[in-house]
């Protein structure tokens, strides 16, 4: 998790002893917060509430995208949850940062008060990534209102079961990817998004990017990792040499990175899983699908 903290005073710098991790000070908050805002996964202020809201605010987009946003007060006696309570973690983490600190936990969303569970939150537990995240409100209205809901978790576009129904999508597949030298990031974009499509599998079951580690910091493939929040995971060709399976050979390949198939072993031994979609090459770009025998 990308964390970042501030702290509005000195007194509230030395938090970071307890809290085990640094607390900036000295920085000009809104510039602050506009540098890490949309590379954070999360963000504590120890300070004013009002401050970290006016700091926030016009730089919110969506609760989809929104990092955590956190703030205690410089005594340590209070920790509030301000943005992206369910989705991004801000309702946990801030009662991990209560335990550290024995700052008491103000939790104000709905369905925690009133001890309904919050669906967009066990999806985040359970690693799927929530396809129409804009129906959220309306499931959890209807979960309030104790009206039956629907929670579908798969691949497949379905009918809803219920008005209020939420689709989540599991994340469970690696895409594998080769590509030459200064690939286009536009171009590596729409090819890698094509493939998906015609395996029929949407972006949002896709857990990771996996490739050579000769390629971890090819813009093309780090521009999509950032654009679509995906971790890349890079092996050096003597991993990618022993991953277990049948895979298409390339001497060509082979002579250049090391390993006979970049693509396909990367795919499977970042999953974890088997291969389901083989190498499909275009555009320069090779790329490939693993992920559970069931998926």
């Amino acid at each position: 998790m990308k964390l970042y903290a501030i702290a509005f005073t000195q007194k509230g710098q030395a938090w970071q002893q307890t809290l085990g991790f640094p607390v900036d000070r000295g920085i000009p908050v809104m510039q602050w917060t506009r540098e890490r805002f949309y590379a954070a996964d999360a963000l504590l202020f120890i300070g004013a509430c009002g401050i970290a809201v006016r700091a926030i605010a016009p730089l919110i987009r969506d609760k989809a995208t929104d990092p955590a946003v956190v703030v205690m007060d410089e005594m340590g006696r209070h920790v509030i949850p301000i943005l992206s309570g369910h989705m991004g973690g801000a309702n946990d983490l801030a009662l991990l940062i209560a335990q550290k600190t024995g700052a008491a936990p103000v939790i104000t969303t709905a369905t925690d008060v009133r001890g309904i569970p919050a669906i967009d939150s066990w999806a985040m537990a359970h690693d799927c990534a929530i396809q129409n995240p804009y129906a959220i409100k309306a499931v959890s209205a209807a979960a309030l209102d104790g009206q039956r809901i629907g929670v579908a978790i798969t691949e497949r576009e379905i009918e809803p079961p219920f008005p209020a129904t939420l689709f989540l999508r599991p994340r469970t597949l690696s895409l594998g990817v080769g590509c030459k030298k200064g690939i286009d990031p536009d171009l590596f974009e729409k090819t890698a998004l094509d493939f998906l499509c015609r395996c029929g599998v949407s972006l949002l079951a896709v857990k990771s990017l996996a490739t050579i580690d000769l390629k971890k910091e090819e813009p093309a493939l780090t521009r999509f990792c950032r654009k679509y929040r995906l971790p890349l995971q890079a092996y050096p060709a003597s991993a990618l040499k022993k991953v277990p399976g049948i895979f298409a050979h390339s001497d060509f390949v082979e002579r250049t990175v090391g390993v006979d198939n970049v693509c396909e072993r990367a795919a499977v031994k970042a999953s974890g899983g088997v291969l389901l979609a083989g190498k499909t090459a275009a555009a320069g770009v090779t790329l490939a699908l693993a992920g559970e025998e069931n998926t």
